[in-house]
C-alpha cells in the first residue's frame, strides 16, 4: 500500500485547492492510502517563538504525516503570480530545526497541483516552488503537473470538483504519482 499525503495551501473554507485535494483523495486508485492535511493552526514563523516555545504542535503533527508518506502532493493556490505566503510559512516551519530538513524533505517524493481562477492555472506558483523544494532536498516528481485554470467553472459553491474532464485529469495525475512513489519507495 502506497501512502500519499495531500496538503492544501489555502485556508479558505470553500477553497478550490482544498476541493481539489479532497477530490484527489476520493479518486485514489486501489492500493493507495490518501491522507489529507491543511495549514490550519500553524502560526507565522517567528524565531523568537521557536526559541521560547519550540515547534508548534500543528507543525509537529504535519511533519509526522509527511514522514509517514511515500509521496506528498502540494495543492497550491497562486497569489500574485507566486506561492501563497501561508503555504511558504508552513514549509518554513517544517524545516525547523534545520536538522529536521533531512527527515521531512530530503529524498521524499513531492508533486505539485493546483487550481486557480486565472487563465493559466497555477503555473507561476508551481514554478515558484521549484527552488524551494530543491533547496530542501525534496525529490520533485517531474512526470506531470496538474494546473486547472478558470476554477470557478470547475467547482461548485462548496468547493466540490464537478467538472468531468478535470476529474479525469486529476485521477490520472494521482495514479501516475502514486505509481512513481510506489516504485521509488519499493511498495
Amino acid at each position: 500500500m502506497v501512502k500519499i499525503l495531500g496538503i492544501s495551501g489555502s485556508l479558505r473554507k470553500a477553497s478550490f485547492n482544498t476541493g481539489l485535494m479532497k477530490a484527489a483523495a476520493s479518486a485514489s486508485p486501489d492500493g493507495v492510502e490518501f491522507g489529507t492535511a491543511t495549514l490550519h493552526g500553524i502560526p507565522l514563523y517567528d524565531g523568537d517563538v521557536e526559541a521560547r516555545d519550540g515547534i508548534p504542535e500543528a507543525v509537529t503533527a504535519l511533519k509526522q504525516k509527511i514522514m509517514a508518506a511515500d509521496g506528498v502532493i502540494l495543492f497550491t493556490p497562486e497569489y500574485n503570480n507566486s506561492m501563497p505566503g501561508v503555504f511558504k510559512n508552513a514549509i518554513d516551519w517544517l524545516s525547523r530545526p534545520s536538522a529536521d530538513i533531512a527527515k521531512v524533505f530530503r529524498g521524499r517524493h513531492f508533486a505539485l497541483a493546483g487550481a486557480s481562477p486565472g487563465n493559466f492555472g497555477t503555473i507561476l506558483s508551481q514554478n515558484a516552488w521549484l527552488p524551494v523544494m530543491r533547496t530542501l532536498g525534496a525529490e520533485l516528481w517531474s512526470g506531470k503537473r496538474l494546473m486547472l485554470p478558470r476554477a470557478e467553472s470547475l467547482f461548485d459553491q462548496d468547493g466540490l470538483l464537478t467538472d468531468t474532464d478535470a476529474s479525469d485529469r486529476l485521477r490520472a495525475f494521482v495514479k501516475a504519482f502514486a505509481d512513481f512513489a510506489a516504485a521509488k519507495s519499493g511498495n
